[in-house]
C-alpha cells in the first residue's frame, strides 16, 4: 500500500526471466501488435471503402476486427511497458479496468460471432426473407447489443471486487483476468453468481445458438444443389475456424485461472501470451484469405501498391 497516494499496487508475478529476455519479449510482442493493427485496420478500411462490401456479413466482420484492435490495445501497451520495467506492477484500480475490458471485449467477440452465424442462417436457410430480416436497423441493434451487453454484465463483478479486502498482492499472471479473485481475503457468493450468469449469457448460450444455426445450415446445404453447398462452405468455413480458435482460447483462459498453480511457470506464461496473441492475428488472416470478395480487394490493393 502506498500511504502517500493511498493506491494499492499488484505485482504481476507471471513473467518468466523478464530481465534476461526483456528486449526479445518486447520486440516479439511489439511486432505482433503492429501486425495486429495493420492487418485488422486494412481489412476494415477495405470494407468501409468498397460499397460492394456494405452487406451485413462484411459489416459484422469489420466489427469483429475492430473488436480485436480494441482488445489488443487494452492489453499490449501495458504488457510492453512491463517488459522494459524493473518491476511488473499495476494499480488495483487499473487491474480491475483491464479485467473489465478483457472480458467485455471477449464477450463481445462471442456475441459478434453469434450475429454472424444468424446472418448466415437467414441467408442460406431463408434466402427470400433475407432482405426483410437483415435490415440496417437489425444490423445496428445487433452491433449495439454485442458491445453493450458484455460491458454492463462484466461491470457488476468488477464493481463488487473494487471494495473487497486484499490479502495477497501478487497476481499469478501477466495481465488481469479472473486470477484477481485469488487476491481477495474471502470469496463473494454474489460475485461468483454474477460470474456464472455472465459465462452463460456471454459464452454458453451464444455457443449453443451458433451450433444450432450451423447444424441447420449444413442440413439445408446437404439437401440443396452443389452451388448452395459451395456458397455455404465459402462463407461459413471462416466463421467456424474463428469460432473454434476463440473457443479454445477461452478454454485456455479458464484452465489457466483454475489450474494455474499446477502449471509450470513457463507453460503458464506461454499460454497467457497465446490468449492475447493468437486470435487478433488469426482473424484478419482467415477473413483475408478465405472470404472471396475481401481476398479479391486485398490482391488488388497489394498489386496497386507494388506497381506504384
Amino acid at each position: 500500500m502506498d500511504d502517500e497516494l493511498n493506491v494499492t499496487y499488484i505485482t504481476l508475478g507471471g513473467h518468466v526471466e523478464v530481465h534476461k529476455y526483456k528486449y526479445l519479449y518486447f520486440l516479439i510482442m511489439f511486432t505482433a501488435y503492429i501486425l495486429i493493427i495493420f492487418c485488422n485496420v486494412t481489412i476494415v478500411c477495405l470494407i468501409w471503402i468498397h460499397r460492394t462490401l456494405h452487406e451485413p456479413m462484411y459489416i459484422f466482420i469489420a466489427a469483429l476486427l475492430v473488436n480485436s484492435v480494441l482488445f489488443s490495445s487494452t492489453m499490449y501497451p501495458k504488457l510492453l511497458v512491463d517488459f522494459l520495467s524493473e518491476k511488473q506492477i499495476i494499480s488495483y484500480s487499473a487491474c480491475l479496468f483491464q479485467f473489465h475490458m478483457f472480458y467485455s471485449l471477449g464477450g463481445s467477440e462471442f456475441l459478434l460471432l453469434t450475429a454472424m452465424a444468424y446472418d448466415r442462417y437467414v441467408s442460406i436457410c431463408k434466402p427470400l426473407q433475407y432482405l426483410t430480416i437483415m435490415r440496417k436497423q437489425t444490423v445496428s441493434i445487433l452491433l449495439v447489443l454485442a458491445w453493450l451487453v458484455p460491458v454492463c454484465s462484466v461491470a457488476v463483478p468488477a464493481i463488487l471486487s473494487a471494495d473487497m479486502k486484499l490479502c495477497n498482492l501478487t497476481l499469478n499472471g501477466i495481465f488481469c483476468n479472473n486470477s484477481i479473485y485469488s487476491l481477495h481475503c474471502v470469496n463473494s457468493k454474489s460475485r461468483s453468481l454474477f460470474g456464472v450468469v455472465d459465462l452463460m449469457f456471454a459464452a454458453l448460450f451464444p455457443l449453443l445458438f451458433i451450433l444450432f444455426t450451423y447444424t441447420r445450415i449444413f442440413i439445408i446445404s446437404y439437401r440443396s444443389s452443389r452451388n448452395v453447398r459451395k456458397k455455404s462452405a465459402q462463407t461459413c468455413l471462416p466463421h467456424l475456424l474463428v469460432l473454434i480458435s476463440f473457443s479454445c482460447l477461452c478454454a485456455f483462459d479458464v484452465t489457466i485461472v483454475r489450474l494455474g498453480s499446477h502449471f509450470p511457470k513457463t507453460v503458464h506464461f506461454i499460454m497467457s501470451l497465446q490468449v492475447i496473441l493468437y486470435n487478433p492475428l488469426f482473424n484478419p488472416i482467415v477473413y483475408g484469405l478465405k472470404m472471396k470478395e475481401i481476398s479479391k480487394h486485398l490482391k488488388r490493393l497489394f498489386w496497386q501498391a507494388k506497381m506504384s
